[in-house]
């Protein structure tokens, strides 16, 4: 059951045109970019309702859907239909409690990759596992999970108006992440406080674990290096593999930095200087990529070939 009774008829077809709506970005074809957005689209299809999911598409992008906030369990959402008034959209699910939280951000913090791709505004690809290490699951795992209604007259469920306000969900999370944390219980600012925190306590827990371990003196003297062996990096250097690439997450140092005083123009200094740390790295990897195959091609440069006589 859908939503009110009171309205004995369904919607008919063609709804109002919606002013300020939030329309899809895909005009074509399977509606969300990125990996996280695009596995929440499959796991609505799995649960059998993806044929009734398709008639909200065209409904997400005409921008039917004129409000869309993200609370911790519930989604709400207004969409225009055929009636003057916009029809009330709710979809929730169960957040997760504070001490599933605790469990699941002991083991974020753990992986230094996962943070930094965090920080950088990234989902980590094994975020899904993450949480499936502490029997937990990042989206709802089946339709029972999901309570959806709308104040439509529509008895199906999803109805058109539900189906839209997942579509431009997904594409919500496609651009913010952090929205899938919010709907299951734990907003940015506060996920990214207590990481930091567990990352910073794990380290200092370590120093101070290596500082409680004795030293024994060593009763033998260290052999003294030959000296002839002094500038060379011996057969060790051989295994090392030099990647002349940016990485996922370039200002990622800069981003574990505790927040400054500093605000040039009152803006945050970190976000401020994140987009110089993305170009320099993009810039040093074309520069590597460049240079690497016209050394390994041509071998030394013509004017180190030449004799000294002819420069």
């Amino acid at each position: 059951m859908n939503g009110r009774w009171d309205y004995p008829e369904f919607e008919p077809s063609r709804p109002l045109p919606a002013k300020g709506g939030i329309a899809a970005r895909s005009r074509r074809g399977a509606i969300g970019e990125e990996w996280w957005s695009r596995r929440f689209i499959q796991l609505l299809e799995s649960f059998g309702v993806g044929s009734r999911l398709k008639r909200g598409r065209n409904y997400a992008r005409a921008g039917q859907v004129i409000e869309l906030d993200v609370e911790p369990g519930i989604v709400i959402a207004k969409v225009q239909g055929s009636r003057y008034t916009p029809y009330k959209v709710r979809i929730r699910t169960k957040p997760l409690s504070d001490a599933q939280w605790r469990r699941v951000e002991k083991a974020m913090s753990s992986q230094a990759l996962h943070l930094a791709k965090l920080l950088a505004g990234e989902m980590p690809h094994e975020i899904e596992q993450v949480f499936t290490s502490c029997k937990l699951a990042l989206f709802p795992t089946s339709a029972s999970e999901l309570k959806a209604s709308c104040t439509c007259p529509d008895w199906e469920n999803p109805c058109k108006h539900v189906a839209a306000t997942y579509y431009i969900l997904a594409e919500q999370f496609d651009l913010d992440p952090f929205l899938i944390f919010a709907w299951r219980g734990r907003d940015k600012d506060e996920l990214l406080e207590r990481l930091r925190t567990q990352r910073g306590g794990s380290a200092t827990r370590a120093a101070a674990r290596a500082r409680s371990v004795p030293k024994t003196p060593s009763t033998e003297s260290p052999a003294p290096a030959p000296q002839t062996s002094f500038w060379c990096s011996g057969p060790a250097s051989t295994e090392l593999e030099l990647r002349p690439l940016a990485g996922p997450a370039p200002d990622a140092v800069l981003r574990q930095l505790e927040p400054t005083p500093a605000s040039p123009n009152g803006q945050d200094l970190v976000e401020l200087l994140a987009p110089a740390y993305r170009t320099l790295a993009q810039a040093a990897e074309r520069v590597a990529l460049d240079q690497q195959p016209r050394e390994t091609a041509e071998g030394p440069s013509s004017r180190e070939s030449q004799p000294a006589s002819s420069r």
